[in-house]
Formats: structure tokens, C-alpha cells, sequence
């Protein structure tokens, strides 16, 4: 619980202004990791040094830092919000699970660079992404996929 009230403190300027900072963790993710692009078909069009000001990348950061706003508020009560989200992404997207380690580590430096997240909150957004992501693997397995 005490790791999910820490990230919160620093949840403001990213709620603030969801589509900015997503399209930084995806632009990010993508330069940083440019296999990522491929499990988003919608992008493969963007050159990378488009991918930045495209209102299709902003969207989609936007909702993906939505969904993490509402599993974080929930505290660890999340399994009716990861439930649906971890089918999707292993029936219908197909995503691995080492994707979302990947956007977690992205996301840590985001944060830490626009919203003033220490080292203290780096490690709390590490734990809770460990307790989140550990249960999308438990939904996946459930639903037979090995991602």
C-alpha cells in the first residue's frame, strides 16, 4: 500500500496532461526498443522521427497512463480492471509480458525526469508494476497464453 500512496504523490503532473507524457513513454519505448513498434500495426507507417508529434501515439500513451492511473489508485485492489486488460492483451493483441517490463522501466525515467519521481518512488513504481505485471502473467497462463 505504501508503495502505491508514494507513486501517487507524483501521479499529478502525469494526469495532468496524459497525452504529452504518453507519447513520451511510447515515443521512448519505441526509439529505445524498436521491436515494441511491431506489436503496434497502427505506427508502422510513422518514421521514427514523427513518432513524437503523432496524434495517433499521443492517444494511444494517453489511454495506456489512464488504465495505469486507475490500477494504481486501486492499490493492489485491481483485479477487476487487470482482468480485462490482460485478455485483451493476450488474446487479442498478443503482447509479451516482457513489453510491460520494458514500458515500466520507461516509464520510471519519464517520471523521473517530468514529474520529480526520486529514487525512493522509482523503486515504489517498480513494486507496483512487479505486483501488476505478475498478475497479467497469472491471467495470461489462465487464458493459455505464454507471453
Amino acid at each position: 500500500m505504501a508503495d502505491y500512496d508514494m507513486v501517487l504523490k507524483y501521479w499529478g503532473p502525469v494526469e495532468a496532461d496524459y497525452a504529452a507524457h504518453g507519447s513520451l513513454v511510447l515515443t521512448r519505448l519505441f526509439t529505445e526498443h524498436p521491436d515494441t513498434l511491431k506489436l503496434f500495426p497502427k505506427f508502422a507507417g510513422i518514421a521514427q522521427a514523427d513518432l513524437a508529434s503523432d496524434t495517433a501515439v499521443s492517444a494511444q500513451g494517453a489511454t495506456v497512463l489512464k488504465k495505469l492511473g486507475e490500477l494504481l489508485m486501486a492499490k493492489g485492489n485491481h483485479a477487476a480492471i487487470l482482468k480485462p486488460l490482460a485478455k485483451s492483451h493476450a488474446l487479442q493483441y498478443k503482447i509479451p509480458i516482457v513489453n510491460f517490463k520494458l514500458m515500466t522501466e520507461i516509464l520510471v525515467k519519464v517520471m523521473a525526469e517530468k514529474a520529480g519521481l526520486d529514487a525512493a518512488g522509482q523503486q515504489a513504481l517498480r513494486n507496483t508494476m512487479g505486483t501488476v505485471i505478475a498478475d497479467i502473467e497469472a491471467n495470461y497462463k489462465e487464458l493459455g497464453f505464454s507471453g
